[in-house]
């Protein structure tokens, strides 16, 4: 497999460096492994963190800045950010209006953010967590316990960071953050398997002609193997999944987000299906977000993920942003 990287060992600090140089409005700390806002700590404001492993670019470094994230901490490839890191990001953006941290249900993350809360607690700073478990495709999985963490970080991100900007307490910033990850569900597929840098092959088989419904942000499993489909049946599959689950009363907020390898051209073709199946199951849908957003390195695929929206979930959203990944409105 090629592989666009110098050696597996340094392409962390390597893309790091890389964003450093493209970014000069955020303080990337290569050798700490933080990325921050330039202006932080912003007096007043509360600081939202999150972090994870690297491969899901622009999560999570991507959305630092105006508008969504204080800090993120990248770990390595698929592997949770240390207890360190959290607590060095923690005590950058803390102004003295608390820190949010922002996780996604993955064992090593929760467990990691959990010692990095106690231990930010200790140093003086006042900590709330929110965890993101959106994924309906299965409930427990190869790094989970309970629902994984997916497409619904960005949303929870984006929303809970436009009321952190806009100066809400730390208890109203994770109070709407918890309300975001409630109204909102995810549902992935796989076209084809990722590659880690460290394995420089793919970390699962998926045979030729065949895809993975209900797929995990890592390649883990998800609820079956089926026969290759045509845009229109994977979002068929894909929306129902999520509607049976969520059920929604109102207009969504509806994010069509690309694995890693799936060219635009083809992800504007499948919104193009997620909004049929939307309109003939009789759901509005106030605003829709295309792109790679939570990625898996190269695999090909996409997921669906809907929020149930209300007046000032969609006020958040609409708020300005400026950050590398995401940016309107200012």
């Amino acid at each position: 497999m090629r592989m666009l990287i110098n050696v597996p060992e340094t392409v962390v600090a390597d893309a790091l460096r890389g964003m450093a140089a493209a970014h000069p409005e955020l303080t990337v700390d290569v050798e700490n492994r933080v990325v921050l806002r330039r202006d932080a700590p912003v007096a007043g404001k509360v600081g939202l963190v999150s972090g994870g492993g690297s491969g899901h670019e622009p999560l999570h470094g991507g959305f630092v800045g105006p508008g969504m994230l204080a800090a993120a901490c990248p770990g390595e490839v698929f592997t949770s950010p240390v207890p360190d890191q959290m607590v060095r990001a923690a005590a950058a953006v803390d102004s003295g209006a608390g820190v949010l941290f922002v996780v996604k249900n993955y064992t090593g993350d929760v467990l990691n953010f959990e010692m990095a809360a106690e231990l930010a607690e200790d140093e003086g700073i006042q900590i709330a967590k929110v965890l993101v478990d959106d994924d309906v495709a299965v409930t427990d999985s190869l790094y989970t316990a309970g629902r994984r963490g997916t497409g619904a970080t960005l949303f929870v991100e984006k929303i809970a960071g436009a009321a952190a900007e806009e100066g809400a307490p730390l208890e109203r910033v994770e109070a709407v953050a918890r309300r975001v990850n409630e109204r909102s569900r995810s549902f992935g597929v796989a076209l084809s398997a990722c590659t880690t840098p460290a394995k420089g092959s793919p970390t699962f088989e998926l045979p030729s002609g065949e895809l993975e419904l209900g797929i995990g942000i890592h390649g883990e499993p998800g609820r079956e193997r089926r026969p290759m489909m045509t845009s229109g049946e994977i979002a068929d599959v894909a929306v129902d999944a999520v509607l049976e689950d969520l059920r929604p009363s109102g207009p969504v907020l509806a994010l069509v987000n690309g694995m890693g390898a799936t060219p635009l051209l083809e992800l504007y073709g499948f919104n193009a299906e997620v909004q049929r199946v939307l309109a003939e199951r009789g759901v509005p849908v106030a605003r829709t977000l295309v792109g790679n957003y939570v990625t898996s390195l190269d695999m090909a695929g996409c997921s669906v993920t809907l929020c149930q929206a209300d007046e000032e979930l969609l006020r958040f959203w609409d708020a300005p942003v400026q950050t590398p990944a995401l940016r309107w409105g200012r």
